[in-house]
């Protein structure tokens, strides 16, 4: 079942999903993003280019031939094939191929609407039994 974990009250979202995908990377697994538009996909895109200066996180969008090949996937939309094993989620929606991941992230902003939004798929999830975790970002 896939664990599910809530960040909450984070100060720039993309920044802090650039962060946790480099991070997951460094431990070998491979990501997917769920970004809410099209203009955050290319904002995120460009943030995992510039993260760091001398490390390399290939990345590369659904459309893209090598996406089958390639560990990071970022892109709005709203599908996915292949094997992942982390799925981070900056949409208003639970993604509907979110339980066939091993870990699942949702980066929710400070903003009252993003909030609203989170508490809404943290029903959806708990009324579905999936295990969950909670943690509020002071400073990020």
């Amino acid at each position: 079942m896939t664990e599910i974990s809530f960040y909450s009250g984070v100060a720039n979202p993309l920044s802090a999903t650039a962060k946790l995908v480099a991070k997951a990377y460094a431990q070998g697994r491979r990501v997917r993003v769920v970004t809410p538009d099209a203009a955050a996909t290319a904002t995120l895109d460009k943030l995992l280019w510039e993260l760091e200066p001398e490390g390399f996180l290939p990345h590369v969008n659904l459309a893209s031939p090598h996406a089958a090949k390639t560990p990071i996937i970022v892109d709005h939309a709203r599908e996915h094939s292949g094997a992942i094993d982390v799925l981070i989620n900056l949409g208003t929606e639970p993604p509907p191929f979110f339980a066939r991941f091993e870990r699942m992230f949702e980066i929710i902003g400070r903003d009252d609407e993003g909030a609203t939004a989170g508490r809404e798929r943290w029903k959806f999830y708990k009324e579905r039994g999936y295990p969950l975790t909670h943690t509020v970002m002071q400073a990020n």
